[in-house]
This record gives C-alpha cells, sequence and structure tokens, in this order.
C-alpha cells in the first residue's frame, strides 16, 4: 500500500487553510454589506428629512432676495423694510441649513467610517470617535423609539482595524435596538483597564434566555424571526474581537431587565515573533 507523502499532506492542509480564511472574509464581508442594506432605509430617512428642510428654505430665501433686490432697485421706502424682516428671515433659515447639513454630514461620516476598507496593517485610533461615528447610523433604525445615552472615558489610542471595530459595535447595538420591546435605553460606556480598553454595550431590552446564552456567540444561531436575523453577527464580532484583535467578548443578561454585552480590546497589539 502507497504511504501518503508528508509533504502532499501539508500542503493539502495548507491550502484548505487558505481556502477557510477566504472563505471566511468573504463571509464576513457579505454580513457587512447585509448590516449596510438594512440600515439603508433608516439612513436615508436621516438624510432626506434635512435635505428636505433645506429645499423648503432655499425657495422662501430666493423669493426674499428677489425682493431686496427690487427694493435696493426702486428706492420704496415701504418695500426697503419689508426687504429688512425678510433678511432676518433669511439668517434664521440659514441657521437652521447649517444645522440640517451637519446632520447630514454626520450621518454620512458615520457611514464612510463603517465601509472604509483596513489596511493590512493595524494602525491607531480612538475608540471613542468610532463608537460616536458607528451611533450615527442606528439614528435611523432606533428612530428615537430608543435613548442612547454614553458615557465615555478617556481612552489612550488604541492598535485595531477600526472599521472592523466599528463592525463589531453596530452588530451589537442594532441587536440591542431589536431586543427592546417599546420605548428603551441603550448606555455605552468605556473604560481604559489596565492594558486594554473596556466598552459595555447596556440595553434595557427582553433579556437572553439561559437555555440560549450558551449558544448566543455561536454562529448560525438566532432568537430572530426568520428574514431579520442570519446568526452571523455574533460570531463575526466574536472573530473579530478574539481573533483578529487578540481581545475579548462576553455578556450578562438577565430576562426581563436586559443584557450588556462587554468587549475588551488590547491598548497594544503583540507583535509576532520573526521566524
Amino acid at each position: 500500500m502507497t504511504q501518503p507523502d508528508p509533504a502532499e499532506s501539508a500542503n493539502e492542509v495548507a491550502s484548505l487553510r487558505v481556502e477557510a480564511e477566504r472563505l471566511a472574509a468573504q463571509l464576513a464581508e457579505e454580513h457587512k454589506m447585509a448590516e449596510l442594506g438594512r440600515l439603508l432605509a433608516g439612513i436615508v430617512h436621516e438624510i432626506n428629512s434635512p435635505i428636505g428642510s433645506i429645499l423648503s428654505n432655499n425657495q422662501v430665501v430666493i423669493r426674499s432676495l428677489e425682493i431686496l433686490k427690487s427694493a435696493l432697485a426702486n428706492g420704496d421706502r415701504a418695500v426697503l423694510e419689508k426687504a429688512s424682516r425678510q433678511v432676518e428671515t433669511c439668517l434664521s433659515l440659514a441657521a437652521i441649513d447649517k444645522i440640517a447639513c451637519e446632520r447630514i454630514s454626520e450621518v454620512v461620516r458615520g457611514l464612510k467610517t463603517f465601509v472604509r476598507v483596513d489596511s493590512a496593517e493595524m494602525l491607531k485610533a480612538d475608540l471613542n470617535q468610532q463608537i460616536e461615528s458607528t451611533l450615527k447610523l442606528t439614528q435611523g433604525e432606533f428612530r428615537g423609539r430608543i435613548k442612547v445615552e454614553t458615557d465615555f472615558g478617556d481612552l489612550p489610542p488604541v492598535e485595531c482595524h477600526a472599521s472592523m471595530l466599528s463592525q463589531v459595535f453596530l452588530n451589537i447595538l442594532v441587536n440591542a435596538g431589536q431586543a427592546i420591546d417599546g420605548p428603551g435605553k441603550i448606555t455605552v460606556r468605556t473604560r481604559a483597564e489596565g492594558g486594554a480598553v473596556h466598552i459595555s454595550i447596556v440595553d434595557t431590552g427582553r433579556g437572553i434566555k439561559p437555555e440560549d446564552r450558551p449558544k448566543i456567540l455561536a454562529g448560525g444561531f438566532t432568537t430572530k424571526p426568520v428574514g431579520v436575523g442570519t446568526g452571523l453577527g455574533l460570531s463575526l464580532s466574536k472573530r473579530i474581537v478574539e481573533e483578529t484583535h487578540g481581545g475579548s467578548i462576553d455578556f450578562e443578561s438577565e430576562v426581563g431587565v436586559g443584557t450588556t454585552f462587554h468587549i475588551r480590546i488590547p491598548v497594544e497589539q503583540k507583535k509576532k515573533a520573526a521566524g
């Protein structure tokens, strides 16, 4: 009987490992796009409302400027007084438009942070800022139903793949919102903790049943209705946190009270020895 060639077996194992890593990366990217697609309606709403306000205000500003132009051309005192009032209206509307544009900018900035492609090299990032940007994407999802509070500590820059961690934050935040029936609250806290950063995301949702807790971070498990959840989000989050960043992710939950997720990311990544 011909004995298997150890070199060929090793090559096959290496090839399978590379293929598995490729498929895992593809799966992560597909899940990311699915999350974006689901949030798109909310994001469009967040952008569409202020744009409608800007367009409406712009029509008033144009009419006011036409009145002012006519008054300046004719020198009519009564028309000039009316034009003066229109100038005040224009200033007021311009202030509103500034707020609307800032709101659009915040949503777009959050979206750019989420979809940004990380370089192969980990870079220093401000995780408080990453979370703030990610929270902008949840505004359309929560629609005022859920109050979000932040309690940010003073954090050192963290060596990480920032957009990957934004995926983790978004997934847990959206899950937290979906676990809340009716009005509720989500609290996000960050603290420096030794050589790591600790992020906790607390919701006032329905909680996780004891029998589901051992499976909650496993791939393919979901408590959501068919068509709502794939069961991939938390398992991918676990992989990003633990395998990619050498951190940890766990949770505690009480049925009828809520759930708290704990994410810990090392400030500095361990350098792999050359060899």
